[in-house]
């Protein structure tokens, strides 16, 4: 799949409320495109959506696809229901250090797409070159 063309961020904001949503949406779409734990229609859903062969509307107005997150969903929610107090702790434990690398990662590359770049590219300044008459 890393030899296909794949979409950026912008285009997803026809369904999300801004940039930074836009990011999120196309980092979770490539998390479950590259996890082989996905597998099925939801894999499939988001490798079409990232290599730009389906939009992501398109993608959300699929009763195939959605009824894949669905079923997705309800597997989390027993999984949760089923566990023990010391399974829901040590969860929310691993889950609060995801969250902080996350952030952490989340931070790096906005200020690496945000950051002032030092290869700007600029064209001739005005006035060089020729004097006035």
């Amino acid at each position: 799949m890393n030899e296909e063309r794949q979409i950026q961020d912008e285009d997803l904001m026809d369904v999300a409320q801004d940039p930074e949503q836009a990011h999120r949406l196309r980092k979770a779409l490539k998390v479950l495109a590259d996890n082989p734990n996905v597998g099925g229609k939801l894999q499939e859903m988001a490798k079409e959506v990232l290599s730009g062969r389906l939009g992501m509307k398109e993608a959300i107005e699929t009763p195939g696809y959605m009824d894949a997150l669905g079923d997705r969903l309800n597997k989390i929610r027993r999984a949760a229901e089923d566990q023990t107090m010391a399974e829901r702790e040590e969860s929310r434990a691993k889950f609060a250090e995801w969250q902080k690398k996350q952030e952490e990662e989340d931070d790096r590359e906005r200020a690496e797409r945000d950051g002032p770049s030092l290869n700007l590219v600029t064209g001739p300044r005005r006035g060089s070159g020729r004097g006035h008459r």
